[in-house]
C-alpha cells in the first residue's frame, strides 16, 4: 500500500511542478502553429538535460522554436550559424593580448549560454563539431589553461538540412550518439499552412515574455528523476535496445543483414529518461509502456547504423525501430 501513497503524493508534486509547462507550450503556440511533436521534444530534452538534433527543410520554424523557447524561460540565448570556415575558437572563445594588461585574457564564444542554436551543424569541418560536442558531454570548456563550467541548464539544440548533401560534413557515429533525441521535422497540414499565411500576412509579431525561470527548470529535473519507473518498464526499454543489436533473438531474423550496428548503452539510458519525462509532462508519477513506444523513435533513430543491403533496398531506421517495438512483448 505504501507504492500507492507514494505514487498518489509524486502525482501532486506533479502537478504543481508542471504547471510551468502548459505556460511554455501555450506561449509556444502563440508563435509557432502546429509542430506539436517538436514542442513536446524540445521540453523533454530540456527536463532530462538531454540535446537535440532537428532534421527538416528549410522553414519548417525550427530556429523560430528555440528562440521563442529561449525566450519563455528568462535565460541567455546564443545562435551559431555553422559554415565551412568555421574555427573551433569561433565556438567555445580564445585568448585575447590586451596591450592595456599586457597580458592574454580569455574572451568567451557564444557556447557559454543556456541555450544553444547550432545552426546547419553539417556545414562546418569535424574539428568545430568536436568542439562544440566535448562541451555538450563534459559540460566544460577549456580554453589556453584555463576551464571553465558552462551555465546550468545548458542545452545545445542543432539543426541540419537533410536536402543539399554537397558541402556538408555529416556528423561521425560517435557524435550523433551523443544528442538524446533526433527530431524529424515534417511539412505543417493544410488547416496549419493557412493559419501560417494568415498569421505572417497580418504583420502582428506575438510578443513572448519570460513564464519560467532556469531554477524552475532545474527544480523540475528533480521532480522528474523521481518519477517511477518498474522493473518491467526497465526490461521493456532493454528488450528493445537489444532487438536493435541481436534481431535474431526477438524473432526478427529478416533484420539481421539490415542492421550493422545497434543502439549503446546510452540508448538505453536515454529512453529511460525520455520516457520518464514524457510521463512527467502528461501529468504522471509512473512511466508506462505508451511512454516508451511515444519516445523510442527519436531516441533511436540515429543510433542504428544500416548495412548496404538496407540501403540497397530503401529501408530507413525509422521502419526497423517501428518493426522492432511491433515485435517485443510489451510488458
Amino acid at each position: 500500500m505504501a507504492e500507492a501513497i507514494d505514487i498518489r503524493e509524486l502525482n501532486m508534486r506533479i502537478e504543481q511542478q508542471s504547471s510551468f509547462v502548459t505556460n511554455i507550450t501555450t506561449g509556444m503556440d502563440r508563435v509557432i502553429v502546429g509542430q506539436k511533436h517538436l514542442v513536446d521534444s524540445l521540453l523533454i530534452s530540456l527536463l532530462s538535460d538531454g540535446h537535440i538534433l532537428l532534421e527538416g527543410v528549410p522553414g519548417l520554424a525550427k530556429t523560430l522554436a528555440i528562440k521563442t523557447l529561449s525566450q519563455l524561460i528568462d535565460s541567455k540565448y546564443s545562435r551559431i550559424q555553422f559554415t565551412p570556415d568555421l574555427l573551433p575558437a569561433d565556438v567555445v572563445g580564445t585568448m585575447i593580448y590586451s596591450q592595456k594588461d599586457e597580458r592574454f585574457q580569455v574572451k568567451k564564444g557564444p557556447v557559454f549560454a543556456n541555450f544553444v542554436l547550432a545552426d546547419e551543424i553539417n556545414r562546418a569541418p569535424a574539428k568545430v563539431q568536436s568542439a562544440l560536442l566535448e562541451s555538450m558531454q563534459e559540460k566544460q570548456v577549456t580554453i589556453g589553461s584555463e576551464t571553465f563550467e558552462l551555465p546550468n541548464p545548458f542545452l545545445v539544440m542543432a539543426t541540419q538540412n537533410p536536402i543539399e548533401q554537397e558541402g556538408t560534413y555529416p556528423l561521425p557515429e560517435a557524435q550523433v550518439d551523443r544528442f538524446m533525441l533526433k527530431v524529424v521535422i515534417d511539412y505543417p497540414t493544410i488547416e496549419e499552412e493557412k493559419k501560417i499565411i494568415r498569421a505572417n500576412i497580418t504583420g502582428e509579431v506575438p510578443e513572448v515574455k519570460p513564464v519560467t525561470t532556469a531554477q524552475e527548470i532545474i527544480n523540475a529535473r528533480k521532480v522528474v528523476q523521481e518519477v517511477y519507473i518498474d522493473e518491467k518498464i526497465e526490461q521493456y526499454i532493454a528488450d528493445i535496445v537489444f532487438a536493435t543489436r541481436y534481431p535474431e533473438r526477438y524473432g526478427l531474423k529478416e533484420l539481421k543483414d539490415m542492421i550493422s550496428f545497434g543502439g549503446s548503452p546510452r540508448a538505453s539510458i536515454n529512453l529511460a529518461k525520455a520516457a520518464r519525462t514524457y510521463a512527467f509532462i502528461k501529468r504522471r508519477g509512473y512511466v508506462v509502456p505508451e511512454d516508451v513506444r511515444a519516445v523510442a523513435h527519436d531516441v533511436l533513430r540515429h543510433r542504428i547504423g544500416l548495412t548496404y543491403e538496407a540501403e540497397a533496398s530503401n529501408i530507413t531506421s525509422e521502419e526497423i525501430v517501428s518493426r522492432i517495438i511491433n515485435k517485443v512483448e510489451v510488458p
